[in-house]
């Protein structure tokens, strides 16, 4: 059974045809590692993580590549700025990447290459390029690749190179034979790390490293290429010259591009200072809110963060995993549905039209209510198979993978202590208003309620007992 996604390079949704039988091989673009990860690297990482997830759930086998960059301009001039070797500051770095993903969770890509480590196969390319004249030497060891003489220039963008250049803005260089050439290899500069090469010590240009890696790990061409929409233009569009330029094959059958994270309407980056790093954002709220927030709207449609959003989706998550808990405390297991099971048709329809996150987790709310509503009546049956999608919405989403009274009683305990109020005193109220619901006092039983109302608590009667949460 096929299923479609927006293919960039096109601009049109089509349907998935993998190269081999079964197999998808997936490369996305990764983090410069020259500061922390922010929430606009978040929502990469978190839609990349459920395209994988989802398709090895679907059946596929996914081999699924995710480089480092470890040494580009913003990794020297960050160094410099703090006094530090630049291996350290990158080192420092791709430890808190990997703790972000984690914290997030997402799988760790199949492989991870970082640039520093793939000096040879981007020295090989170069050549390549150099030998079909679509590289030149600008003079001290400078290498450029000749956009001029590479006639599909564009094809990802749409961008037309004499309107390119026309309106370019780059630093005059007159050893450019064209404005829009771009470096494949820089000459060593004073005090910079460097590698040696047939032209000279230098270190790679930044779009050299993913066409290195990305055929060196998936072949040429393999199935899908993803970044963030801000690199389709110059990134992936210089990766397609180089690597067809050098192959003489497609480079990539297919390109998905994420929209961006904006706070107020404006993209999220450093360089308008409006950055909310995951680390800090998980300090504050749970990371399956998070999580659930940046599914919540459809990937290629602009995403505004708050604060107040997430909180929102976090306390969204509580419902679902209160429900699992009932479930599980009533003696209902998970029946494990798969793919192509009637029960989870909903599912599997909405991720196929275009990964459609919004409508898969509109599925499994919609299923925790069914869940829900069974358990009220004592529909047990019922209740496994409304079980069963909310477990296999968790299984693609990346959502409800926790033990659901280990998120309920840490929910419960930062909320409470943000409000004041102390969790061991509220279950000491519940037990009174218990004992004054069994000895009919039902005016004590109210007034404990309207007490706890008045503190924020709302509490919840239902067959397993009383439930609370912070209002």
């Amino acid at each position: 059974m096929a299923f479609s996604f927006y293919d960039t390079k096109s601009r049109t949704k089509r349907v998935f045809e993998p190269l081999r039988e079964g197999q998808i091989s997936l490369y996305v673009c990764g983090v410069t590692v020259y500061d922390r990860c922010h929430v606009g690297h978040g929502r990469s990482l978190i839609f990349f993580d459920t395209v994988v997830r989802y398709l090895r759930w679907r059946g596929y086998d996914v081999k699924f590549v995710r480089n480092v960059t470890d040494i580009d301009d913003k990794i020297i001039n960050r160094a410099n700025e703090l006094g530090e070797p630049w291996e350290d500051l990158v080192s420092r770095h791709i430890e808190a990447l990997h703790h972000d993903v984690a914290s997030l969770g997402c799988v760790q890509p199949d492989i991870e290459p970082r640039a520093t480590e793939h000096i040879p196969e981007m020295l090989e390319l170069v050549a390549q390029l150099e030998e079909k004249g679509l590289a030149y030497d600008a003079g001290g060891g400078d290498m450029y690749f000749s956009v001029g003489d590479y006639e599909d220039y564009g094809s990802l963008s749409g961008r037309v190179l004499e309107e390119e250049q026309a309106g370019a803005r780059v630093e005059v260089d007159e050893r450019k034979r064209n404005p829009m050439d771009f470096a494949l290899w820089k000459s060593v500069k004073p005090g910079e790390p460097s590698w040696p090469s047939p032209w000279g010590p230098g270190r790679p240009g930044w779009h050299l490293e993913c066409s290195a890696m990305s055929t060196k790990y998936l072949g040429q061409p393999f199935d899908i290429h993803g970044g963030g929409e801000d690199l389709i233009f110059p990134h992936h569009e210089n990766e397609i010259a180089q690597s067809c330029g050098a192959a003489g094959t497609e480079f990539a059958r297919n390109w998905i591009h994420h929209a961006f994270v904006r706070i107020d309407h404006e993209k999220m980056s450093k360089s308008l200072g409006n950055i909310f790093a995951i680390e800090d954002v998980l300090k504050e709220v749970e990371a399956e809110g998070l999580r659930l927030n940046l599914l919540s709207t459809h990937y290629r449609s602009p995403l505004d963060f708050s604060p107040k959003g997430i909180e929102e989706s976090t306390t969204a998550m509580l419902r679902v995993y209160e429900a699992m808990a009932r479930a599980r405390e009533a003696g209902v297991s998970d029946p494990g549905f798969g793919f192509g099971r009637d029960e989870t048709k909903p599912l599997w329809e909405a991720m196929d039209d275009d990964f459609n996150t919004p409508r898969a987790v509109a599925f499994a709310f919609d299923s925790m209510r069914d869940l829900n509503r069974a358990l009220d009546a004592g529909d047990l049956d019922t209740a496994a198979i409304a079980f069963g999608r909310v477990h296999a919405s968790g299984a693609c989403l990346g959502l409800f993978q926790e033990d659901p009274q280990a998120f309920i009683d840490r929910y419960r305990q930062a909320h409470a202590s943000g409000a004041g109020v102390d969790p061991a005193e509220i279950e000491a109220l519940i037990a009174k208003r218990n004992e004054a619901r069994a000895a009919k006092d039902y005016a004590e039983a109210d007034r404990i309620r309207d007490e706890l109302a008045e503190r924020g608590i709302v509490l919840k009667d239902g067959p397993e007992g009383t439930t609370w949460r912070p209002a």
